[in-house]
């Protein structure tokens, strides 16, 4: 397992001060970092919701694409310039209303200029996901 180069309290710090658009409302938090996976959790919210009563497609890809950006980061350190270059999503099941969305995150791969991971998504306590995700970032050159 690889070391983490951020702590969970370091990566907080960080994405309010650089990222408050997607860190600063206090909806999510990071659960758990270690330079290989993560775990987020987005506090359940009538906002997640799409007509029906499901957690919308874009509540479910923003966690996703966020949680990517976390174990990146705790994988090598404070880089805010590294960005999705791709995101691709299978919606397996319903978010329930009335749940929490945990995000599992995973890299595959780490490379200099790349990294490969995947996120699991999951509703409430259930260990059925509802949604998995496949995401590449871009690593800039940081000399």
């Amino acid at each position: 397992m690889a070391t983490a180069k951020m702590s969970v309290a370091e990566l907080e710090s960080f994405l309010k001060r650089e990222f408050p658009q997607a860190f600063g409302a206090g909806d999510i938090a990071i659960e758990s970092a270690d330079g290989t996976t993560c775990l987020l959790r987005q506090t359940y919210g009538e906002r997640m919701l799409r007509p029906g009563g499901t957690v919308s497609g874009p509540t479910l890809m923003a966690l996703a694409d966020f949680a990517m950006y976390v174990v990146l980061l705790s994988a090598i350190g404070p880089v805010g310039l590294a960005v999705t270059t791709s995101l691709n999503i299978n919606f397996l099941r319903k978010g329930l209303p009335g749940q929490d969305v945990l995000a599992a995150a995973k890299l595959l791969k780490l490379g200099k200029r790349l990294a490969v991971g995947e996120v699991t998504l999951l509703s409430g306590t259930s260990a059925d996901p509802i949604a998995h995700v496949t995401s590449t970032y871009s690593i800039p050159n940081v000399g």
